[in-house]
Parts: C-alpha cells; structure tokens; sequence
C-alpha cells in the first residue's frame, strides 16, 4: 500500500511530466501505476482502507477456543514441542482436533509466546559471506580433492588440483595414493613456490573437509602467509571453481574411463590436461583466451587485437 507522501510525489511527477508533453498513458505505465489510480489520487483525500471495519469471518476460532489451544500448549508434556508435534499428539492420544498447525502459530504469537520452546537456543543469523577480491594473478586460490579411479575395484588414487581464481589458471596439481594434510600441504607449498608469491597477500578457499582444515595445513599457510578461507556450512556451491575444474578434467576425451593403471600414468595423464588447460584451452569466463595468457597479462594485447579485426 503505498503511502500519502509517496502519493503526493507521484502526482506531482505525473503532472510535472504532463506539463512538459508527455502522454498520462505512457506516464503512468513508466511508474507502475493505472491511468484511474492516477485520478483517484489527484483528486486528494485521505486513503479509506486501513481504517474500514472488517467483518469477522464466519469460521473464525471463538474466544474459547483460542484459549484451548493455549491451554493445550501450556500443558507441561507440551512445554518442548513445537505446534505440529502438539497437533498430532492430540489427534493420536486424545482423538481431538483444536486447530491447524499454522493457526497454533499464530495464536501463540498473538499471545506473545512464539518463540523457542524448551532448552534449545534460537538459530543465530550468521550474516552474508566473506568475500574476497580476485582482481589479479595470485590473489585468490581455490583447492580440492576428487577421486581418479584405477583399474581395481574399490581402489582410488587422489588428484589435488589448485585454480587461480582471476586466470582460471591450474597453479598446482598432483596425484597421490592416499589424501591427508602431509599432502595438502606439500601441493600447496609447491604451488607458491612455483608462483614466487609465498609472503603476499593470497587467499586460498577450499571445502570443510578433513584434508583443508586441519592443524598441518593452517600451520603450513600460516607459514607461508596465506590467508586461509573455507565454504559455509551445507552450502554446496560455494567450491564452484575447482568443481567445474573437475567436472572438465573428467569429460575429457581422452580420460580413461576404464581407471588408471598405475599412479606413474595417472601423474603422466594429469601433467599433459594440465599443460593442454593451461596452454591451449580457450576458457569460455575469461573471454576465450587461455589461462596462461591471462595469467601472464597477455590478454589485454589479444582482445585488443580481436577488436581491431572487428571493427
């Protein structure tokens, strides 16, 4: 409902753009309003509606039944539920219906006694995201573990991948035959060396799982300065980088669906995806150049040169 100021300002623009030639039509339909809504607020006068007296609905709960369902709340073997464990109970033991589960809620609100029941503390509201800036190479990492299937049954080896955010460019990678910290730690170490990058500001976001949170990997980047950051609780996409990264390692067309034979082949395999995404792909989110050129600041010069020939 929009109110009185509001209205006023609304008619004042509408006559102010009448003024200057516009049509009401295209004026009114520019500010959201109807052409009649237009009149009946220029004509002035106080909107009726809030203070109309509405009738009482033929179904509504009478005094003593509100007060039942309050009583049935206040029950102690009650005093822990919530008003659908309540509704239930009282159908099953008492063959008895009160009201719905919503109209529990909103009596016990009117009452001013919805809040939470028993010893369990409210859900606290945790604020939006970290955020972090990848404005440039080796601002912002992300890292995960996936699976590599081998040629046994039941047996795996584990391919560690890092991603620079801003370039998309593989910074890090390796495969070993069992996931822990002591690994974690020596592909993230190898990572910054290569990048030359150890003692500047860098954040590197991973998953909660084991493998990134434990005290070997937190001593290690606080070693080397990094910044560690880490996905929201039973949010499932906030790792969407380094998951994308897989979902294209493991679509490739020569990925060998039948597993590995070995962890020497599975190593051989992951150097040349890493060498041909890096080098050769054209990666689609950073306007088809590849990661390298990114990485290297190369792009700019390449794009520049794609416009020339456009124009």
């Amino acid at each position: 409902m929009t109110n009185a100021l509001d209205r006023r300002r609304i008619v004042e623009l509408v006559n102010e753009a009448l003024t200057a030639g516009a049509r009401l039509r295209s004026i009114c339909a520019e500010l959201g309003i109807g052409q009649n809504t237009y009149r009946r607020w220029s004509a002035g006068g106080e909107d009726q509606r809030p203070h109309v007296e509405r009738a009482t609905p033929a179904h509504a709960l009478t005094q003593a039944e509100r007060q039942a369902v309050l009583n049935a709340c206040h029950r102690p073997q009650f005093a822990s539920l919530p008003p659908a464990q309540i509704v239930a109970r009282l159908l099953d033991d008492e063959q008895r219906y009160l009201a719905s589960e919503s109209t529990f809620y909103r009596i016990l609100h009117q009452a001013g006694e919805q809040r939470r029941r028993g010893r369990q503390a409210a859900p606290q509201h945790k604020g939006p995201p970290r955020r972090h800036r990848a404005d440039g190479p080796n601002a912002c990492w992300t890292w995960d573990v996936t699976y590599l299937p081998t040629q046994v049954r039941g047996q795996f080896l584990y391919l560690y991948l890092i991603i620079d955010i801003y370039s998309r460019k593989i910074v890090g990678h390796e495969v070993f035959d069992a996931e822990s910290m002591i690994n974690s730690a020596t592909v993230i170490q190898r990572a910054v060396l290569r990048e030359q990058c150890a003692h500047r500001p860098l954040v590197l976001h991973s998953d909660n799982g084991s493998a990134m949170k434990g005290s070997t990997i937190h001593a290690k980047l606080d070693e080397l300065g990094i910044t560690p950051s880490h996905s929201r609780p039973r949010v499932s996409n906030d790792n969407a980088y380094s998951e994308a990264l897989f979902r294209t390692c493991k679509y490739r067309p020569e990925y060998p669906l039948e597993g590995f034979a070995d962890l020497c082949v599975a190593r051989r395999w992951v150097g040349n995806f890493v060498h041909w995404y890096n080098e050769l792909h054209r990666h689609s989110e950073i306007r088809y150049v590849t990661p390298a050129q990114r990485h290297g600041g190369l792009d700019k010069a390449i794009l520049g040169q794609r416009h020339q020939i456009y124009q």
